[in-house]
């Protein structure tokens, strides 16, 4: 299948204009072999095929279909692994510390995909039950496509996903057979949801994070996209929550309302720096709402 110039350019305007989302040039490569398996299914013999129906804006759900294929959903069980031994040993000691009155944690993690980020973080709360008996943990998974959000609330995963970043101990610990793979037992999915949301939207209810994951999703947004969504996440981080981000992006000249911890590497912080007001702590804000 060959692409003109032409469609690759309406492909990657619809995509930005539904996500965010760039598709520049040194990632158009992907558009065939994203899109192939939907034109088999729709009978569409070509892209061009393809973009004349889009054009004509007779099948919308067809264009949601499109944006959805094009969209780079890689994701794994405790993805680069680093990150999540960052929260382990530092960011959730010390939230457990600061959190001790209200014995609630608040964890967003953007940009979700099909969920596997979400259940890695269930599993270190899971691992360690005496430490966190009797805590409210609450971990919202958010993504832009309808239909990771749908397989991510199964919480099942193909053999191969399974296997993606988790030894045989965790994947028979946490995970049990069914018919079409493998589910997350009810440990796992109790602490979890999950829903449809842009990152470039106001952020989800009921805000306040302790720690919030945007990894990965970033990469893929011009500036002005970046910095309207580091908005959206410092407005949404408790006053003493954490931000952490992939390995290939930053705050550098993005914002000035966050900065790194000089603490723990890899991890961001609120600065306060043009915010015109002073947030307060995730245990302020809970104490005085009761919680």
């Amino acid at each position: 299948m060959q692409l003109s110039d032409s469609s690759s350019r309406i492909l990657a305007g619809l995509l930005e204009a539904r996500t965010g989302q760039q598709l520049t040039m040194s990632r158009r490569w992907r558009i065939e072999t994203a899109l192939s398996s939907l034109l088999r299914e729709r009978g569409i013999a070509t892209l061009d095929e393809l973009i004349t129906i889009l054009v004509m804006g007779k099948e919308p759900s067809l264009s949601q279909q499109v944006v959805e294929a094009l969209l780079n959903n890689e994701t794994y069980f405790f993805r680069d692994r680093g990150p999540f031994d960052v929260l382990q040993r530092h960011a959730l000691p010390e939230l457990a510390k600061r959190r001790e009155s209200s014995k609630r944690l608040r964890i967003w993690s953007a940009g979700c995909s099909t969920g596997q980020e979400v259940y890695s973080l269930a599993m270190l709360f899971a691992e360690a039950p005496e430490q966190w008996r009797g805590w409210t943990i609450d971990i919202l998974g958010t993504d832009v496509s309808n239909s990771c959000v749908d397989r991510a609330r199964s919480g099942v995963f193909s053999q191969f996903e399974i296997q993606r970043g988790l030894g045989i101990n965790q994947m028979i610990k946490w995970f049990e057979e069914v018919a079409d793979g493998w589910r997350a037992v009810e440990p796992l999915r109790k602490p979890v949801r999950f829903q449809v949301h842009n990152i470039l939207e106001p952020a989800p209810h009921p805000g306040d994070f302790d720690v919030v994951l945007c990894r990965n999703v970033l990469l893929y947004l011009s500036p002005e996209k970046k910095a309207l969504a580091f908005e959206r996440i410092a407005g949404a981080m408790a006053g003493d929550g954490w931000l952490m981000l992939g390995a290939g992006e930053t705050v550098i000249g993005n914002t000035n309302k966050l900065g790194a911890d000089s603490n723990v590497r890899g991890l961001y912080r609120l600065t306060g720096d043009g915010s015109g007001v002073e947030k307060r702590t995730g245990s302020d804000r809970r104490a005085s709402a009761g919680a």
